[in-house]
């Protein structure tokens, strides 16, 4: 977002690594739309270096292990929040969102393991 859209208090957050926190349902879908273009804009620039650069199997091997390590670390991550959330009291309805993204981001790791077991087997079966 351009510096003249946002507020002093967003250009800070930026700057600083602070993280903001949204209290209106508006103020969290402008976030939210904001990251999902941000991330549709910057994808043909990554589409296009993936594609030059993965030109065998083994190419593959350290995107996809960068993305598993850091999928994990916010999965840990998100798992204290969930306990956070479940030692609080926090609404069920979020605690249950919580567990969800949990188990998803799990599933999401073990299949980056297994796209990273491949790319070896593959190479070694050559």
């Amino acid at each position: 977002m351009p510096l003249t859209r946002r507020s002093l208090m967003d250009a800070a957050a930026a700057r600083f690594g602070w993280r903001r926190v949204y209290d209106t349902t508006t103020q969290v879908e402008t976030l939210l739309t904001e990251q999902t273009q941000t991330a549709y804009t910057e994808a043909p620039d990554h589409a296009a270096l993936a594609t030059a650069k993965n030109a065998h199997e083994l190419a593959v091997q350290p995107g996809v292990l960068d993305v598993r390590g850091r999928v994990l670390a916010d999965v840990l991550y998100l798992e204290g929040v969930l306990t956070g959330a479940r030692n609080r009291g926090l609404a069920p309805a979020l605690i249950e969102r919580l567990e969800d993204v949990v188990d998803h981001g799990h599933e999401l790791t073990v299949l980056l393991a297994d796209t990273v077991r491949t790319t070896a087997a593959v190479h070694a079966g050559r």
